[in-house]
């Protein structure tokens, strides 16, 4: 794969509109949610990741599950070479609208690829991954050795306050396998999955994500682009589970009809020995 450089009362708004999309259909409108609400919720967790590594112009970056791709951009203006990978197109879209080089996933070859990086970050992806060890097993194939990789996940639940929102996503979707998004949270379980791709751990840190958004509208939107929701509304109907996040949300509007909760973030460093 190419690389390139790129340079305190609790009210209900009234009027707000609610956003009930049906799953499926509405992954572009999701894509954008993504692109212009939640995207820039973990600007913190990229910006302490990239100043721990000193990311800049010797740098070569590869997201994996980037997504529309805000992460590479902020390596790219530190000066570094990025690239990423995304399996759904419409995400790929906006990263490409963004100029940005981005496949649609793993390649081919068992091989370390050519196309190897000195960094390769896994910012999003873990939390609802179906195989955690899958996706850090080519984090590492596509690291150069003596190169790093980062894993990111939920910091514990009680430094969270979107666990309980969260939770709608694991109470409506029923038997459908739904993953915890917490369940990388716990301590030792993201270290778990370094042995069997041959990386070792080298530090970890925890970083403040507050989830801030200008209306309740704009919360359910921003927290159903994440994917986390999917599962439930294709076993409970969007329309209940947008109704549901709403409901959830109520405890962190303020009086001005914004939302805010406050998160920490936890990322692990691993390198993959020369």
């Amino acid at each position: 794969m190419a690389s390139a450089r790129t340079t305190g009362t609790t009210v209900r708004p009234t009027g707000a509109r609610s956003h009930h999309p049906q799953p499926g259909a509405a992954r572009p409108a999701r894509a954008r949610d993504w692109a212009e609400i939640q995207e820039r919720m973990l600007v913190p967790l990229y910006e302490a990741v990239y100043d721990r590594l000193e990311v800049g112009p010797a740098s070569s970056v590869l997201g994996l599950g980037c997504r529309s791709g805000l992460a590479l951009l902020l390596a790219a203006g530190r000066g570094a070479q990025v690239a990423g990978q995304e399996p759904r197109e419409e995400l790929r879209e906006l990263a490409r609208d963004r100029r940005l080089r981005v496949c649609a996933g793993p390649q081919p070859s068992a091989a370390v690829p050519r196309s190897a990086h000195s960094l390769v970050t896994v910012f999003e992806q873990l939390p609802g991954a179906a195989d955690p060890c899958s996706v850090v097993a080519e984090a590492a194939r596509l690291t150069l050795p003596g190169g790093y990789v980062v894993l990111a996940a939920w910091g514990p639940p009680e430094r969270c306050e979107s666990a309980p929102v969260l939770d709608v996503a694991r109470r409506m979707a029923g038997r459908t396998g739904a993953r915890d998004p917490f369940e990388l949270s716990v301590p030792g379980a993201l270290e778990d999955l370094l042995p069997p791709a041959g990386l070792r751990p080298a530090g970890s840190g925890r970083v403040s994500c507050p989830f801030a958004y200008p209306d309740l509208d704009s919360a359910v939107r921003g927290l159903l682009s994440t994917g986390l929701f999917e599962p439930a509304e294709e076993f409970s109907g969007a329309s209940l589970v947008a109704k549901e996040l709403e409901e959830a949300l109520q405890p962190y509007l303020r009086a001005d009809g914004s939302v805010r909760m406050e998160n920490v973030f936890r990322y692990l460093v691993a390198e993959r020995p020369r």
